[in-house]
């Protein structure tokens, strides 16, 4: 089994694509050993003790190397965990029962105005068709969270949180983007 890697804008992360499906719908951000207990992959690539957040999209998993960390030394485990992994057929999450299963609300979600139903349609639209697709070629997920008096929130995910480029890929990029297509969006804000 091949596992290609690949770099990010943020230098911190790399790409890692196991050439199968990771995730078969949605993805999942893991950013502390907390969080990962859901999935002994995760949890295994925390462990390694210099890993700050795990990222699984479609058919990549994105992680991050704690600050001062050099990929050189850190590749190889990494490597070595995702393949015992993949090669093993090993699950991704737990098993778990509904008794332990609580939804906490989403924090940093703005409610959206019903009377903007149809902006908000066209401003996931072009997040969805448009904007997704990019991020998650650079090992990240972008997550629309509300439209609030000409304002787009979005949380950046997975190699995009945090990366250098960032904001200027919101400004430069999805901002622009999205002012062009829906004239009633005027900044676009990271939450």
């Amino acid at each position: 089994m091949l596992i290609e890697t690949e770099t990010t804008p943020n230098p911190a992360t790399l790409k890692f694509m196991p050439g199968r499906t990771v995730m078969p719908s949605g993805t999942r951000d893991f950013a502390d050993p907390e969080d990962a207990e859901a999935s002994p992959l995760a949890q295994a690539l925390f462990d390694l003790g210099d890993v700050t957040g795990v990222f699984f999209g479609s058919d990549f998993v994105s992680v991050t190397a704690a600050p001062g960390v050099e990929w050189v030394g850190l590749k190889p485990d990494v490597l070595a965990i995702l393949l015992d992994h993949f090669a093993g057929d090993m699950p991704l999450f737990r098993p778990g029962s509904a008794g332990g299963i609580s939804v906490p609300a989403e924090s940093g979600d703005f409610g959206d105005n019903p009377e903007d139903a149809d902006i908000v349609a066209q401003i996931r639209d072009l997040i969805e068709t448009r904007v997704r697709p990019a991020v998650a070629n650079d090992g990240g997920d972008i997550v629309y969270r509300g439209f609030n008096e000409g304002k787009v929130y979005l949380q950046m995910q997975g190699a995009c949180a945090g990366c250098p480029s960032s904001s200027a890929t919101l400004k430069n990029g999805i901002e622009q983007l999205l002012k062009y297509y829906v004239p009633e969006v005027t900044e676009v804000r990271a939450v």
